[in-house]
């Protein structure tokens, strides 16, 4: 049974970081490409970034948003995925959920589709005051 476990979320002061983890069970993590998304108070969901299966050679992808402040890596032996927020913002407060699925999603723009992952975790809670 394919589960994910976000963890890591909290309050934290605008300028600060956080370091977001996505525990996988029933999969072999390297063979999924893994994304993270957020859900902002009253926004859509949309990506953040992503981690191409590390069948090939591991490619790694970043929003606007997120370019340059967030940095996502996976560690295999650990089943274990994450997300390292620095530089936070209020308006990266969200619920932040990883997601995976099997193989690599070949397109930039498909790295962010909600529609091209098959599992996903509940969701930890970020919250950035100013």
């Amino acid at each position: 049974q394919v589960q994910l476990v976000e963890s890591g979320g909290g309050l934290v002061q605008s300028g600060g970081s956080l370091m977001l983890c996505c525990a996988s069970s029933g999969f072999i993590l390297h063979h999924y490409t893994i994304g993270w998304f957020r859900q902002g108070p009253g926004k859509e969901r949309e990506g953040v970034s992503s981690i191409s299966s590390s069948d090939s050679d591991v490619r790694t992808y970043y929003t606007a948003s997120a370019e340059g402040r967030f940095t996502i890596s996976r560690d295999n032996a650990n089943n274990a995925t994450y997300l390292r927020m620095n530089s936070l913002k209020p308006e990266d407060t969200a619920l932040y959920y990883c997601a995976a699925v099997l193989g690599d999603i070949y397109s930039r723009r498909g790295q962010f589709a909600a529609a091209a992952y098959d599992h996903w975790g509940q969701g930890t809670q970020v919250t950035v005051s100013s």
